[in-house]
């Protein structure tokens, strides 16, 4: 049993959005030398966090925005929790109902996501954040 350890950083320059990881953790998996386990990703942080989601067509990362930004707006005055701006508390709850972390199979040396699928760091914050993934494969 082989196990690799490492660290996706990012700066998420556009701020709030969606940021594009498939290729790093592909390159993650193929210098891992693990034919079939699995990779997990972390990421270190309360205001953004990971998905998998269609990566063909970019309207569907415009909607899931969409979404969120109506189900729990910026400055939303029920809130108390503003600490570092409108976009804080906001960006705590887009996280809770979101994932910190995923599970990959990796089988036959490939990661195992859908042709269309690919994998995210969603960046709850307006401005620019500097983020950090962990990212572990196990595997033979």
């Amino acid at each position: 049993m082989k196990q690799q350890f490492n660290e996706i950083k990012l700066t998420s320059s556009k701020g709030r959005g969606f940021y594009d990881l498939t290729s790093e953790v592909k390159a993650f998996i193929e210098k891992a030398d693990i034919e079939n386990g699995l990779v997990t990703l972390y990421i270190k942080h309360t205001s953004a966090s990971l998905l998998i989601n269609e990566n063909y067509d970019s309207d569907v990362l415009i909607d899931m925005e969409t979404f969120f930004s109506n189900l729990i707006p910026d400055g939303f005055e029920d809130l108390i929790h503003t600490t570092e701006g409108p976009d804080d508390m906001p960006a705590h709850i887009r996280s809770a109902l979101t994932q910190t972390h995923l599970s990959i199979p990796i089988f036959q040396g490939q990661l195992q996501i859908g042709q269309w699928q690919g994998i995210f760091m969603y960046e709850h914050r307006l401005n620019s954040h500097h983020r950090t993934i962990a990212i572990h494969a196990i595997g033979d």
